[in-house]
């Protein structure tokens, strides 16, 4: 059975907010059991109504499912200590965007911002799902460039492990000490009026 946590003893709000955000965390315990097409077509779609700069929607997800031909072009890419628990998730999907507008090809300042947005929106819906979605950077973004023929006026943003929660136990020692919620700074280390204050 997956671990469940009780939240209060690692997380405490200093405002009232949405459980579901308080509660969204990324596990590494992954069960090996595969997801359905159509609770991972949910998953993008929560993504796709994320807002974005012009309503330009620059996020892109290519995905990969275990067990298929097209598992190797993601899982391949990632580091050895990722690839120790992500061979047990349902998917692999890379999050690119786009950096140019569609409506005037000229360069988004805002197109990382809003593909975190996407990713977000993803994750949230996954956890309403009893699903994990947990975010990595620990890949080749090189060989994705290339392996995955990514044109140049995308950027590779990261990479989402999906599925359903596993056992803690199945982990290595050195993932099992770091599997629980993790905590947040403080509000004054993240938001100050009127000028640069941290």
């Amino acid at each position: 059975m997956p671990e469940t946590f009780d939240l209060s003893q690692f997380r405490q709000p200093e405002q009232k907010i949405n459980p579901l955000i308080l509660n969204r965390w990324s596990p590494r315990a992954l069960s090996g059991e595969a997801i359905s097409d159509e609770e991972l077509s949910a998953l993008f779609e929560a993504a796709k109504w994320a807002p974005s700069c012009f309503n330009n929607q620059p996020w892109r997800f290519i995905y990969v499912k275990n067990g298929t031909e097209h598992w190797e072009k993601l899982f391949s890419l990632l580091a050895e200590k990722n690839k120790l628990w992500t061979a047990k998730a349902a998917v692999l999907a890379l999050v690119i965007s786009k950096q140019t507008f569609d409506y005037n090809g000229l360069p988004s300042k805002t197109s990382s911002f809003d593909a975190g947005a996407a990713w977000e929106n993803l994750a949230l819906e996954a956890a309403t799902r009893g699903l994990v979605a947990h975010g990595m950077a620990g890949f080749d973004y090189d060989r994705a460039k290339a392996d995955l023929k990514i044109p140049d006026d995308y950027k590779i943003e990261a990479m989402i492990a999906i599925g359903r929660p596993g056992r803690k136990e199945d982990l290595s020692e050195e993932l099992q000490a770091a599997e629980f919620p993790s905590d947040r700074k403080k509000q004054v280390q993240i938001a100050a009026e009127g000028e640069f204050k941290f």
